[in-house]
């Protein structure tokens, strides 16, 4: 329940072997580059390895041909697999060359359909119309002009009247536009085309085959056989391409992206003279494999340190949960993954997370309907919610049984409590008035105890960091613990259990000097620290902007509590909403009527609710709870190889 440990290492080497220990680094698939000037006090010398990626233009390419020609690119081992850097790039311009003309073809002849079927579309307007393209293109003294003309339009033409030649004689219509075509001397050709082109008239070319539309049309259908055949022949010599060249070609697409990834590396590479000076990181579990291969390398050097060591670095971070917390990584990774020297908060989400989602959405029924729907959502899908969706709803089937509720049937469970526990009515009865109290202060003691434990894990998280400000003195370090506690057990003592323990001893020591002790937080802070500088440079503005602070933190132990109370409310929530669909099924009335609305009825419910508790649920971790004791501000582990490039 706590990230991996990982170690930094240098590795120094003459320039010769900069491949060889580049390859060893991606093949191992534990090799996470950074930047090696960080890790050196003395870097004036070092100079950047300014080398381009001989790689990356020919996968590129590779992947781009693949693609246009729908292909899928499969990434297979590469192991003894031992053509030259020439040869392959040879392979891929072969390669491409010979797709890219095949695709060619298929594409060139699909253009000619669609302008064939765009055509035949145009010609078919006319049919019936006695037209004879023949006699058309033998006209000498008028020209005529096919197209369509928008309805609008064609209403227009009338304030055109003092002009003869501005006719337009439809042959069909749609519902948008007139099929047919005006004609002009060539002399007031221009003028003519203009007055039509103002009103959005969409020219047909007159084809060039002599005889009726009918005649043309027939003409179209044959030459449209014609490019589907060449269009079917080409897709064929695509796949009979493929089918010959797949394996060849993975071989060389694996190794291709095996080498531009490797080459990736070098970016981080920094040259010393002759040497090379590559940093990174590997896990502390795998040390003794990667350096005794690093041994075996000539003239390769390498130093290792310990992630704590180099903090300042930020570490990067690789999770280690066990299988139920590994479900929750997701909310953890959206927020933010943890630094290296803090507390990985994933078990805090995970318990909270599932707890509180059972507590809100409680139905055996429904809660079983959500388990299902999240399996098959990772299941089909792949969607990393679903598998959190599976434990929140045997979490609610478990709250269920203890409230009684199936489909938000209030009595179903009755014998099932008369067998096993002897009794009549349910175990918690939510909607009774004396159970509402009970939940409302239930809700806030959860809230208290939360948060409680909260401030227990940001002391030991600070401990770790080594921040004695935050873990002493902060609002969620011993003395806020010490006031928040001291101040609710008071309060409660008092109030509901008649023993008066708030004394002024009690008052004095534990609520106002643990007051005092965070009102003065950064300057005790530093001198635990043992920090010199411990004063702030103005005593006034210090104890002014204190005094502020503190008074937010005192009301932040308020809201945070409270707003537990959401916790409660859904409870009630889901009781009254179910309450309303079996009204409504009363009211509908019949057996038909009635299922129909408890169905349908259970279904809103369900889909409203399961997002609205799965938010809130969602905020109350990540606001009440993260805010006391987590910065997340870690980034993740990533080793260079080839396999991870291709499936992103």
């Amino acid at each position: 329940m706590s990230v991996k440990p990982v170690k930094a290492i240098s590795i120094i080497g003459m320039m010769s072997e900069l491949d060889k220990v580049i390859k060893f680094c991606g093949d191992s698939q534990m090799f996470h580059p950074d930047d090696a000037m960080s890790f050196y006090s003395n870097t004036v010398d070092f100079v950047p390895l300014s080398q381009k990626n001989p790689y990356s233009m020919p996968l590129q390419s590779l992947k781009s041909a693949a693609d246009l020609a729908g292909l899928q690119l499969e990434y297979t081992k590469v192991k003894g697999f031992t053509a030259t850097t020439k040869g392959i790039l040879k392979y891929v311009e072969d390669f491409t060359s010979r797709i890219e003309g095949l695709v060619s073809d298929k594409l060139t002849a699909e253009q000619k359909i669609d302008s064939c079927q765009r055509t035949i579309e145009q010609a078919e307007h006319f049919v019936g119309s006695n037209i004879d393209f023949t006699e058309i293109t033998k006209c000498q003294f008028i020209n005529p002009t096919f197209g369509r003309l928008p309805i609008e339009s064609y209403e227009k033409l009338s304030e055109y009247s003092d002009n003869p030649y501005v006719l337009f004689f439809p042959c069909t219509s749609d519902e948008t536009h007139y099929w047919g075509a005006y004609f002009s001397p060539p002399d007031q050709k221009k003028n003519i085309d203009r007055i039509f082109s103002s009103l959005y008239f969409e020219k047909m070319e007159i084809p060039s085959f002599a005889g009726t539309p009918e005649e043309y049309i027939e003409h179209l259908q044959e030459e449209l056989a014609r490019l589907k055949n060449n269009r079917k022949k080409s897709e064929q010599l695509i796949k009979d391409y493929w089918k010959k060249e797949k394996d060849k070609c993975s071989r060389y697409y694996s190794k291709l992206t095996e080498l531009d990834s490797y080459n990736e590396i070098k970016r981080y590479v920094y040259q010393y003279n002759k040497s090379f000076i590559l940093a990174g990181w590997i896990p502390a579990e795998n040390e003794e494999f990667f350096t005794r291969q690093l041994d075996g390398i000539q003239s390769v050097e390498y130093s290792l340190s310990d992630g704590k060591e180099q903090i300042s670095n930020s570490p990067p971070i690789i999770m280690k949960n066990p299988p139920f917390f590994r479900l929750y990584e997701f909310y953890v990774k959206m927020y933010g993954l943890p630094c290296y020297n803090e507390v990985d908060p994933t078990p805090v989400v995970a318990l909270t997370y599932t707890l509180f989602f059972g507590i809100m959405f409680g139905d055996v029924g429904q809660g079983l309907i959500v388990a299902i729907v999240g399996a098959l959502m990772w299941k089909l899908k792949k969607m990393a919610v679903g598998k959190i969706l599976i434990p929140c709803g045997i979490s609610g089937m478990i709250f269920g049984f203890l409230y009684g509720s199936v489909f938000g049937f209030e009595e179903a469970l009755n014998p099932v409590y008369q067998m096993l526990f002897g009794i009549d009515g349910k175990l918690v009865d939510v909607m009774d008035s004396e159970t509402i109290n009970m939940i409302i202060y239930g809700s806030v003691a959860l809230g208290f105890v939360t948060i409680a434990i909260v401030m227990l894990i940001n002391i030991f998280s600070s401990l770790k960091r080594k921040d004695l400000e935050s873990a002493f003195f902060g609002a969620n370090g011993v003395a806020g613990f010490v006031f928040y506690v001291s101040l609710v057990a008071g309060l409660v003592c008092q109030m509901f259990l008649g023993i008066e323990i708030m004394n002024a001893a009690y008052i004095i020591c534990l609520i106002i000097l643990p007051l005092l002790l965070m009102y003065m937080r950064e300057p005790f802070g530093k001198l635990a620290e043992r920090k010199k500088e411990w004063q702030p440079e103005k005593w006034g503005e210090y104890l002014v902007q204190s005094f502020f602070e503190l008074f937010e933190m005192c009301l932040s132990y308020l809201t945070n509590t409270m707003s537990f109370l959401r916790v409660g409310a859904y409870i009630l929530v889901h009781a009254g909403m179910m309450t309303v669909v079996f009204t409504l099924a009363e009211m509908v009335g019949g057996i038909v009527g009635y299922t129909a609305v408890v169905i349908i009825g259970n279904g809103i419910v369900m889909a409203l609710e399961a997002l609205l508790v799965a938010i809130q649920v969602l905020r109350l971790d990540y606001y009440e709870i993260f805010s006391r004791f987590y910065i997340g501000g870690g980034r993740a582990f990533t080793p260079i190889t080839a396999r991870k490039n291709t499936e992103q």
